[in-house]
C-alpha cells in the first residue's frame, strides 16, 4: 500500500518526533549518554534476531515493535556520528537514497531488465563501481555473518557474475562427491581433514538450497523448531509415566517420537 502525501507527513512528524525524543535522552538519561557505538552493538544483534524470530513466526505485531528497536538504534548510531561529527541521520538517509537510485538503474535511468535475475545481476556489479563500493565481488560479505547465512550469501554474489552451475542438477553430483570424500577421511580417521570436508558437504548443501530456492537458514530453523517440539513431547509424555528419558532404551524413547511426530502441523 503507498503511502498517500497526507500520511508521509504524518510518518515525518512521527520521525521528527523520535529525533527529538533522542536528542532528549543523549542529554538527559545517564544510561543513554553513556552509550557508545561498541555498547550498543551487542544489543542491536539482539534485536535483529527478534525481527527475524517474528518473521518466521508471521507475528505483526512482534515485527513492528521490533523494527521499532531497530529504528531506535539506527537514530541512536546516528546521533552518537553526529556528536563525532562524522555524519547524521541526514547523511544516513542521502546515502541511503543515492544508493537506491545508483542501484535500480531500471527505474531511475534507462536500463532495460526483463526479470528479477536481471535485476540482482546489475545489483553486484554496480556495486563494486560506485564510490566507497565494494572493491570485489566477495568484499561486501560481512565477516561477522554466521557461516550457514555467509556461505549462501557468497554463492548468491558469484552467482550474479555468472560463476554458476549450467544446470541446477548438476549440483547433486558434487554433493554426493563431498559425501564420498568426508566418508573417506572418517574411514582413515583424520579429525582435521574430516572438518574440512564436512565443511565442503555443508557447503555444497547451501549451493544446493540456493539452486532450488529454498532459504537454508529458515529451512533448518524449521527442523530445530520440529525437534525441540516432538522432544518436547516426549519429557512430558515420560514425565506423565513417572518414568525418566535417562532410564529409557532408545527404543522406548522412539516409540514415543514416532508418536510426537503425528502432531507435526
Amino acid at each position: 500500500m503507498n503511502l498517500e502525501k497526507s500520511d508521509k507527513r504524518v510518518a515525518l512528524i512521527a520521525f521528527e518526533r523520535l529525533l527529538n525524543i533522542m536528542d532528549e535522552l543523549r542529554e538527559k538519561c545517564p544510561w543513554d549518554r553513556e552509550q557508545t557505538m561498541e555498547s550498543l552493538r551487542p544489543n542491536t544483534i539482539e534485536e535483529t534476531y527478534e525481527l527475524s524470530e517474528g518473521v518466521l513466526d508471521n507475528d505483526l505485531n512482534l515485527i513492528k515493535k521490533e523494527l521499532g528497536d531497530i529504528l531506535l538504534h539506527i537514530v541512536f548510531y546516528a546521533k552518537i556520528g553526529s556528536e563525532k561529527n562524522a555524519f547524521d541521520i541526514t547523511d544516513v538517509i542521502n546515502s541511503l537514497c543515492d544508493k537506491l537510485i545508483f542501484r535500480h538503474p531500471h527505474v531511475f535511468g534507462e536500463v532495460k531488465v526483463n526479470n528479477s535475475n536481471q535485476v540482482i545481476e546489475n545489483w553486484e556489479q554496480l556495486k563494486t563501481k560506485e564510490k566507497d563500493g565494494n572493491k570485489t565481488i566477495l568484499s561486501g560479505v560481512p565477516k561477522a555473518l554466521p557461516a550457514l547465512i555467509k556461505a549462501n550469501r557468497i554463492q548468491e554474489k558469484v552467482k550474479a557474475v555468472g560463476f554458476d552451475w549450467e544446470v541446477r542438477s548438476q549440483i547433486w553430483e558434487k554433493v554426493e562427491e563431498e559425501m564420498d570424500e568426508l566418508k573417506a577421511e572418517i574411514s582413515a580417521n583424520n579429525p582435521d581433514k574430516m572438518e574440512a570436508e564436512f565443511g565442503d558437504l555443508l557447503f555444497s548443501l547451501v549451493n544446493a538450497a540456493r539452486l532450488y530456492n529454498i532459504e537454508p537458514e529458515t529451512a533448518l530453523e524449521r527442523t530445530n523448531r520440529k525437534f525441540i517440539k516432538r522432544f518436547g513431547y516426549l519429557e512430558e509424555k515420560t514425565i506423565k509415566q513417572g518414568r525418566s528419558l535417562k532410564d529409557m532404551t532408545l527404543d522406548e524413547m522412539n516409540v514415543i517420537w514416532e508418536e510426537a511426530k503425528r502432531f507435526d502441523s
